[in-house]
């Protein structure tokens, strides 16, 4: 006996939940192509404003964008650049800011008109990183390889009279490796970073040479002092932010501040 199937019709059901999925997915490239228009007009604009060769990278964090386009209040939006040049002394600086709600209609956005815009708070730092310290002591002693490390020993951080720790100085760890007398040598150097009116300024307190044997340790010593204790200016932080901390990271100092209620075609 020969069985026929038939073939089962979709149910109303299914058909539903597809359609769902179909119009979810329009919801949510929408949502990814009005982003991307608006941090397209923000990079123009930010451009101009931080005095930048080429656009930031820009991103409006949160999802979804269109909430925050309807509200017309962008909950984070993170600037970044790299490689920005300060002078001829740093050629490596990573800049960026964190604008937390910023207040633009979506219309004003998408057409680059940020003249009514106004930012709740912006969080704004620039980061000098190992490539521009090496850079600089080179001026006095030629190093190589320099790294930088935040200083973890428990005696060397930094605190103010409160006991609370001191934003404006940070404990850090320098090594490098250089040559004396035709000799090369790997030094290793504890000090502090301060925030001095705007510039970070580097102060040697310990040396130690992989070769304590060598001849005029002491002037060697000194040389290393002056050579790695060098004022450091960043430059201005975005949207003049005034400095007021200094951070030790792997690899960099990052000097930050924040300022509060301000608009965004009012600074620089």
């Amino acid at each position: 006996m020969t069985v026929t199937q038939t073939k089962r019709r979709p149910t109303r059901g299914r058909k539903l939940i597809v359609a769902g999925l179909v119009v979810v997915g329009l919801l949510v490239a929408a949502d990814f192509g009005l982003a991307a228009a608006g941090e397209y007009q923000i990079a123009q604009r930010m451009r101009d404003k931080l005095n930048l060769s080429e656009d930031p990278s820009v991103r409006i964090n949160g999802f979804p964008f269109l909430f925050q386009a309807v509200a017309g209040d962008y909950r984070d939006v993170e600037i970044t650049a790299t490689g920005v040049p300060v002078r001829d002394d740093l050629r490596d600086l990573e800049v960026r800011a964190n604008l937390y709600h910023t207040r633009i209609g979506l219309s004003d956005l998408l057409a680059g008109d940020t003249s009514n815009a106004t930012i709740d708070q912006v969080t704004g730092s620039v980061k000098i990183k190992a490539a521009d310290l090496n850079r600089l002591v080179n001026n006095v002693t030629p190093f190589t390889d320099m790294a930088i490390e935040p200083d973890t020993r428990p005696e060397a951080t930094p605190t103010q009279a409160s006991g609370k720790p001191d934003p404006t100085r940070a404990a850090v760890k320098l090594s490098g490796n250089t040559t004396v007398a035709g000799r090369k040598l790997r030094i290793t150097a504890y000090g502090s970073v301060s925030l001095v009116d705007g510039q970070v300024a580097v102060a040697v307190q310990d040396v130690e040479l992989d070769d304590t044997s060598l001849a005029g340790l002491a002037e060697v010593l000194g040389a290393v002092r002056s050579a790695l204790s060098v004022t450091i200016d960043p430059g201005r932080l975005p949207f003049t932010v005034t400095p007021t901390a200094v951070k030790v990271e792997s690899g960099a100092f990052t000097v930050e501040g924040t300022i509060n209620n301000i608009p965004l075609d009012g600074v620089r």
